[in-house]
This record gives structure tokens, sequence and C-alpha cells, in this order.
């Protein structure tokens, strides 16, 4: 589900642009939910810490009336919502040039002195657009997973995806990429839960099995695509074989 997060300081215009979307989705049913409806900024973003997997479409006034305004707002989202669709409703179009600076992608811009028709059209017309965007990339996102490092989430093409491991470091894993490696904050034991491509094959190692080159049961290790190699658990080769044969 897609959620809505909606950030004004005026309440009037707030409990409009919320009434816009309530109707528009009972009328449409589509499947998508009003999350947050605040004048607070930290409102927003603390959801998206307790919930990082979170997808959204963000209706955003620009001018906030405190210390964070919309696009500085814009911004921190595009930390934790890669690829959430932000839509900033605005009197001030003078300072969306801004959006450049803080690197914000910004599916629309509305102007509250439109007619209230037109920001209504406006808005069902984000809607619909942000629906087809995250439906089309809900289909491609067996080919991709996602992984916060550090205050980013970064997305990665399962095809380059070797494997994981554990670091020397604790609390750390080490991410091996068809041609380079990542060190990350993380735990390994929720590796396999970032795609059914990923099996876990030893304490210390979780792979993607559409990579492997050979498995040695002799020696106990596994050579993937690009010539590393990790170890192999004697226990765990037949969960091994039969993810390779039921997926």
């Amino acid at each position: 589900m897609l959620g809505i997060f909606i950030c004004e300081d005026n309440a009037i215009q707030r409990n409009q642009i919320e009434s816009f979307i309530k109707n528009y989705l009972l009328i449409e049913e589509l499947d998508m939910e009003i999350k947050i409806s605040t004048d607070q900024p930290e409102h927003i973003l603390d959801y998206l810490e307790q919930h990082p997997d979170s997808r959204g479409i963000y209706f955003l006034d620009v001018d906030l009336q405190c210390d964070m305004n919309g696009i500085q707002l814009g911004a921190k989202i595009r930390e934790h919502d890669l690829h959430g669709k932000i839509v900033f409703i605005t009197t001030h179009d003078e300072l969306l040039a801004l959006t450049f600076k803080y690197k914000v992608e910004a599916m629309d811009y509305i102007l509250k002195e439109d007619e209230i028709a037109d920001v209504r059209e406006r808005i069902q017309e984000a809607l619909i657009q942000a629906q087809r965007h995250y439906q089309k990339e809900a289909q491609k996102a067996d080919d991709f997973i996602q992984l916060k490092i550090g205050s980013q989430i970064r997305v990665f093409e399962l095809q380059q995806v070797m494997f994981f491991e554990t670091a020397p470091t604790p609390h750390k894993l080490i991410l091996h990429l068809a041609n380079s490696t990542l060190e990350f904050y993380g735990k390994i034991n929720d590796v396999p839960a970032l795609s059914p491509l990923l099996v876990r094959i030893h304490k210390s190692y979780v792979l993607n099995y559409k990579n492997i080159q050979l498995i040695d049961k002799k020696k106990r290790e596994v050579i993937m695509v690009n010539g590393e190699k990790c170890l192999l658990s004697i226990r765990l080769v037949k969960q091994l074989e039969t993810a390779i044969k039921t997926k």
C-alpha cells in the first residue's frame, strides 16, 4: 500500500487537502491511505524512521512557518524513501529553485492561488501517477534489493549481488557485488528476507543462488560467477539445493 503524507501549517488548507484526497480515494478505490497529516515536519520524519520500508506520496507546503521548510523536508524524506513522490503545494513559487540546491525531484508544484477545482484536479492527477509508478516498481521489485547504508536507502540490482558475509567489525556485514564490496551495519539473519534469491549457506554467508558458478561439497565452498568463494556449511547444503530446484 502506498502511504499518503501531508505537511501543511495552515489547518484550513490542510483539512481541504485531506478532504480532496479522502473523497477521491473513496471514489477510485486506490490502494492508498493517509498515514500522516500534520503541521510538524518531524512527525513525518519520525514515522519514516520507525517504518523504513514505507513508500509514499508527500504533499508538502513550502513555507511551514518553522525551522524546516518544505523543500528541506523533501530532501530529508529522500534519505528514507528514495522513490517517494513529492508534490509541493505553495504560494512561494520563487522558492522552488531551491529544489535543485537540495536535490529534491518533485512530481509536481501546485500553486494555492489557483482555482479550487484546479488544485483538486492536480492532486488527483498526482495520486493516479504515483499509483501507476508504484505498481510498475512493484512488478520489478524482484530485480532489486534496498539497503539502509548510514542515513541513506540504497538500491542494488540483484544481478550484481554475489553474497553477504559477516565483517570482522562487530554488527557489520560486507556486501560483495560483481566488482566491488560495501561494508555496512546489519544482521546476517535479516538478509534472506530481502529477496527469495538470497539463501543462507553458512552462519556467516548468504548468497544469491542465481550467481553461483560451482558448488564444491568436498572443499565445502561455493564459487560465484565473479570468482569469489563462500564457505559452505554441510548441514545447509540440502537447503541450498532445494532453493535452487524450487525457486
